[in-house]
């Protein structure tokens, strides 16, 4: 009877853990961006350019990256797919702003914009496994 009781456990255990994957577990593409937009727009914050400036190139490949990679079943929705066109947009306009040494305060909006547009992106996700 221990042995039933144990293995229902493990069961049970398995399929809570199975559930509370996150979007970033599902969509190795989005936790890649993540890594990226979160290593740079964080010091941004404290008006520190760099970080976006030696990346905006990577940004830009990890957002193009999301459209071309496997889009789990469950995040290809109209809504998800025109976000991540939005942030590949984006993207590629903060690297132009970089390559084209803009005045700081056009990247940082810009980056800034990104931002939005990436956590869009997570919250859709979010309601889609509601």
């Amino acid at each position: 009877m221990k042995t039933k009781a144990f293995v229902i456990l493990v069961f049970a255990l398995t399929m809570n853990a199975l559930s509370a994957q996150t979007t970033f577990d599902k969509w190795p593409a989005i936790k890649e961006f993540h890594t990226v937009i979160s290593q740079t727009y964080h010091p941004s914050e404290e008006g520190n350019l760099e970080p976006v400036k030696a990346r905006s190139g990577e940004l830009y490949d990890k957002a193009m990256a999301l459209l071309v990679t496997d889009i789990p079943a469950e995040f290809r929705t109209k809504n998800i797919i025109s976000s991540a066109e939005k942030l590949q947009v984006k993207s590629r306009a903060l690297h132009k702003l970089v390559l084209s040494k803009a005045p700081d305060a056009e990247i940082t909006k810009s980056l800034s914009d990104l931002h939005d547009t990436f956590h869009e992106i997570v919250g859709l996700c979010s309601e889609e496994k509601k």
